[in-house]
């Protein structure tokens, strides 16, 4: 007992010297701190520093008057802003205020709303003022985090404690591992501070949200195995420390295990050539480690100090039966695959396949307005600016060259399909700047194509970079890294489950089911999308963080019920260790993957795009995970398989007394169940 409160006072000391520490977080806005220093747009955006101006931000002043003409006198409480510029019907006017670059996202969206306040000040009667551009859509983006991730914090508590009441169905119980939860979510929040503090990752708005989803999430995950485990126990053992132990030395391994996978296939997007999946990496792959250590160390410690009564009103007895019974819901589903597990396994994979072809004409990109999920200003500020003006205006191409090159690389940014307009703008002794208007708005496959229009033309006259340049190359970025990164992920995990299970066969398979399951929520998620969600496309970065978290946490799964499963099969068989594994393991993994998947989407409640699709995405996958491939698909190969599931390993060897047991006939499972139903009612 005195153990179990050392470790507790240990971990509040420790928390509490975290949270003194740490300041706030303080995140970046500024694309180009995301790119590789090669891409050409970062390298526009350095040499921009040069010039007299510095690196900008502009901000977009349109003014209209729903359709009306401007007269002199609408114009004439903007005067002070900067000089209008009168669309050819003079329905509009833009002004545009040159703002500095900082990446700083709190100064950015002060500056913007000041800007803002000082456009409407005086404005006449039906004449309207809003603010878009580069700065206007970094303000909005950066704002619509504010207080959104506090939000997404309430929301997660709310969904986590009403499942773990639901699962444990306790009053009492539920309050342990959420408190042990989220006090591991806050000392995360405070890591992702320091390294924002402290170190030259790319943190941005979405970093903080992310990491909470996956702390609860694989948090509540473990602390549910791990009392599951604790509860079978102490229908075992009188002694609750004893029981404790014993369900460490049984769940801890898998719940190691587990986090490590994780852990590592995070770390894998330190090899992303975008800064900010690579800052994600770090800090999510921190927070799941914060998440296992509370899991195996704090958490045993608050559940024997608690004793017995936690888990009122179905308190566990020695003389109880308890799940290891063999009984219930998933001991029936258990034995119905072994019965048919060819006809399970071609369902399963079916209806796995059907799902995947939703995907089918899925496009990947949004563009700067289908970023939000809200209302912004800076979306219908560019829809009045387009009505007007070229919509590239809000966001011009900026083309560096040398002075004896600047006239030639003027004609032929002039003469490019898709500039509306270009001019020389700033120089200095060793560089000119050619400011290029696109006819396309930013970020659309059309703008797209002309910046690689433009690239191709000056050759190597020129660099061409700007907000356009900064979001194609952040897409392509995007696109190399998910083929750089999905085989590591692969690699990794496999690695795990071979060293784990000490098998080829078995890691081989649950890879499959693993890239299976991925694939069907893809489709499944893009069907969504398109038809329900009416999304024109996935954001860039989903498709590779929506296969990093399925991969990573769907193994979770695979390694609580096989390495139950291991644990059976030398005294059971290979079938009936799978069997007797779903019995105790089923209604666990259930209770987990409804719970990961509620919480993942709860990142609907965040204001972006990309995440409500990375969290529709994940949230189908792990229910997929769940209720399919774990608890059907994993065990009918198994079944077919046989022993040959563990090769090269031999469970079976390692039973006691050293000696393999004899291989068990095929149980006639229909039999099982026909005596099952023929018995007296009380001992069912």
């Amino acid at each position: 007992m005195k153990r179990a409160w050392a470790t507790l006072l240990l971990a509040l000391v420790l928390g509490g010297l975290v949270f003194a520490l740490a300041g706030t977080t303080r995140t970046d806005n500024d694309a180009t701190s995301s790119l590789p220093a090669s891409a050409e747009s970062t390298k526009v955006a350095q040499l921009q520093k040069e010039f007299p101006s510095g690196r900008t931000n502009p901000a977009l002043i349109v003014i209209a008057k729903g359709g009306a003409e401007l007269s002199d006198a609408d114009l004439a409480g903007v005067q002070d802003l900067g000089r209008p510029i009168l669309s050819e019907d003079r329905k509009a006017a833009l002004i545009t205020v040159v703002l500095p670059a900082t990446g700083d996202s709190d100064e950015t969206i002060r500056v913007v709303d000041e800007l803002r306040a000082k456009a409407k000040d005086g404005l006449a009667p039906g004449v309207t003022a809003q603010v878009t551009g580069g700065a206007g859509f970094a303000a909005d983006l950066s704002d619509s985090f504010s207080g959104a991730n506090t939000r997404l914090l309430i929301v997660t508590v709310v969904v986590v404690t009403i499942l773990l009441l639901v699962t444990y169905r306790s009053p009492i119980l539920w309050i342990v591992p959420l408190a042990v939860v989220g006090f591991a979510d806050q000392l995360a929040a405070k890591a992702i501070a320091i390294y924002s503090e402290h170190t030259s990752l790319a943190i941005n708005g979405s970093t903080t949200g992310i990491v909470t989803v996956l702390v609860f999430g694989a948090g509540t995950n473990y602390a549910l195995l791990l009392i599951s485990r604790y509860r079978e126990e102490l229908h075992r053992h009188e002694n609750r420390f004893e029981a404790m132990a014993k369900a460490l030395r049984g769940a801890g391994p898998a719940i190691a295990a587990s986090a490590g996978t994780v852990i590592l296939a995070l770390l894998t997007l330190l090899l992303a050539s975008l800064k900010t999946n690579a800052a994600l990496g770090v800090t999510a792959a921190t927070g799941v480690a914060i998440a296992m250590v509370f899991a195996l160390l704090v958490l045993p410690a608050a559940l024997v100090v608690c004793g017995r009564g936690l888990f009122w009103p179905f308190i566990p007895r020695v003389d109880q039966a308890g799940p290891e019974d063999g009984k219930g819901f998933w001991a029936r589903v258990g034995r119905m695959v072994v019965r048919r597990p060819a006809a399970v396994t071609a369902l399963a994979v079916v209806i796995l396949g059907l799902l995947s072809l939703g995907s089918l004409g899925t496009k990947v990109g949004l563009s700067q307005t289908e970023q939000f999920r809200v209302e912004a200003e800076s979306v219908a500020g560019l829809e009045t600016l387009s009505r007007y003006f070229p919509a590239g205006a809000a966001g011009p191409a900026v083309v560096l060259t040398t002075p004896d090159k600047a006239e030639q690389v003027l004609a032929t940014v002039t003469g490019t399909p898709g500039v509306a307009q270009a001019r020389i703008g700033e120089s200095i002794e060793s560089r000119v700047s050619v400011s290029a208007v696109l006819e396309a708005a930013p970020d659309t496959a059309e703008a797209f194509d002309t910046i690689r229009d433009l690239r191709d033309r000056v050759g190597d006259d020129a660099l061409v970079g700007g907000t356009v340049a900064t979001a194609l190359d952040t897409r392509d970025a995007a696109r190399q890294d998910l083929v750089t990164i999905v085989p590591v992920i692969l690699a990794v995990v496999l690695l795990v489950l071979i060293v784990l299970l000490r098998a080829l066969v078995a890691p081989l398979l649950l890879i499959a089911t693993v890239v299976l399951s991925f694939l069907a929520s893809l489709g499944a998620g893009s069907w969504l999308f398109r038809n329900v969600f009416d999304y024109p496309a996935l954001d860039n970065s989903v498709p590779l963080f929506s296969f990093l978290f399925l991969v990573a946490l769907g193994v979770d799964y695979n390694i609580f019920l096989v390495t139950r499963a291991k644990e059976e099969t030398p005294r059971r068989g290979t079938r009936e260790g799978m069997v007797h594994a779903l019995a105790v393991t089923g209604a666990v993994i259930t209770s987990a993957g409804i719970l990961l998947a509620a919480v993942f989407a709860v990142l609907g409640v965040l204001p972006v795009v990309t995440l409500t699709q990375i969290g529709v995405i994940v949230g189908i996958g792990v229910l997929l995970d769940t209720l399919l491939v774990r608890t059907v698909l994993v065990p009918a190969l198994a079944t077919l398989t046989g022993d040959r599931f563990w090769w090269p390993g031999r469970p079976q060897a390692s039973a006691p007394g050293g000696d393999a047991p004899a291989q068990r006939p095929h149980q006639d499972w229909d039999a099982v169940d026909r005596a099952k139903l023929a018995a007296p009612a009380d001992n069912q």
